[in-house]
């Protein structure tokens, strides 16, 4: 775990380090529904970093709340994006993006791929490799992953709570 770790890291450090350009950084509050052999709900806080709009890089935390057997679980999880769109001059096809990303819990690692609209709204899906054989309770998690989510700008919450 500790390698995969440190090797996740290295990469991520390089890749911030080969990008080129100045990042416009937007906050985000996000909320959704998590599918990973039971349901879960989502709540979070994202980095959204921004240098044109073709290509939008995501990293966020959340809590993962769930219940099994009558017992209420929380789980931390760490997750990275990448969306991508290269269409020019038509701005309503620029408003979906194709996404693709990790998150990871500690019970679970999860590549994922969907789409997004507006970088708002989020659909994805994906593969969970369990971490943890112990699992919530005796239930493993692994499978078939499925996230929707609910993506909320802090300026526009600001906004509108005026």
């Amino acid at each position: 775990m500790n390698k995969k770790f440190i090797f996740s890291a290295l990469l991520l450090v390089l890749f911030f380090g080969f990008s080129k350009g100045q990042f416009a950084v937007h906050k985000m509050v996000h909320v959704g529904y998590v599918y990973q052999n039971q349901s879960f709900a989502e709540l979070g806080g994202r980095l959204l970093f921004l240098e044109n709009d073709d290509v939008i890089y995501r990293l966020g935390v959340a809590g993962i709340m769930g219940a099994n057997d009558g017992k209420f679980v929380i789980m931390p999880k760490i997750q990275g994006d990448l969306l991508l769109n290269f269409e020019r001059n038509v701005d309503l096809y620029h408003s979906v993006y194709f996404l693709a990303g990790a998150e990871a819990t500690t019970k679970y690692i999860a590549p994922k791929a969907g789409v997004t609209l507006f970088g708002l709204l989020d659909l994805t899906g994906g593969y969970a490799f369990s971490i943890d054989k112990a699992g919530i309770n005796g239930k493993e998690l692994k499978g078939l992953n499925v996230n929707f989510t609910l993506n909320l700008p802090l300026v526009l919450l600001h906004d509108l709570l005026k």
